[in-house]
């Protein structure tokens, strides 16, 4: 999560995130932060739409970690719209795997995230993790069994209309290796079905395999706990 090539995809990043998994994530993430009173972070807190549900659904104070500043700048504007959100969300600068916080928290949420770290990394990560959580503490994130990609042509992924604009996601996967997945985006504005801006995005995506995620947390300390299909959930030790 170096490089801020998610900055190219901001104008897109809530047309297609509210078309694609953050309705579910609104029905089954508020069950699970059931008894959160005091502190969470976040983890990966893009523009803010999950920022905005956690805040919602519990009382607590919110650490935001966004290292992409384009995300980042419209994840602050959005805080500013809201004088409770803006008294209790910090917004941290920096990558994962560098967050520090003054005192262990409750939870950790991490949607739709997980898959841009590489095995090393994500080994490190629940280590950090581990660190600023209290005991018991809860990992919270969303993960789905996936089919093994094919590398493929171009194909729109999102279109959708904003004023006499089209905004269009078109994607393809390139390699696959292991885990790894490489793919190409490119982010386009028509006018008049006319290409007005364009920007590619490579990037590589790791789709950890059920064994091998249970063994990293359980080698960092956490417990599996029940939650429901496209979920995950697990208790600090």
């Amino acid at each position: 999560m170096t490089e801020d090539h998610y900055s190219l995809a901001v104008p897109f990043y809530d047309l297609w995130h509210e078309d694609g998994h953050v309705p579910m994530i609104r029905e089954l993430l508020p069950p699970l932060l059931k008894g959160v009173t005091e502190s969470v972070i976040e983890i990966g807190a893009g523009t803010g739409l999950i920022t905005r549900l956690i805040a919602r659904e519990t009382p607590a104070e919110i650490y935001a970690v966004e290292p992409s500043l384009g995300m980042r700048s419209v994840l602050v504007n959005r805080l500013a719209e809201d004088p409770d959100l803006l008294s209790r969300v910090t917004v941290l600068p920096c990558g994962a795997l560098d967050v520090e916080v003054d005192e262990p928290v409750e939870a950790v949420v991490m949607i739709s995230v997980l898959h841009s770290f590489p095995p090393a990394e994500r080994e490190e990560l629940w280590r950090v993790l581990a660190r600023q959580l209290r005991p018991g503490g809860l990992l919270v994130f969303n993960r789905r069994e996936r089919a093994t990609p094919v590398p493929g042509e171009m194909e729109v992924m999102g279109s959708y209309r904003v004023g006499r604009h089209t905004y269009e996601i078109t994607g393809q996967v390139l390699a696959v290796a292991d885990e790894a997945v490489k793919a190409r985006y490119l982010y386009r504005i028509r006018q008049h079905g006319v290409v007005i801006e364009e920007n590619e995005v490579i990037s590589e995506s790791h789709w950890v395999a059920r064994e091998r995620l249970d063994a990293e947390l359980a080698a960092a300390g956490f417990a599996r706990q029940d939650a429901p299909d496209g979920m995950e959930a697990w208790r600090l030790g």
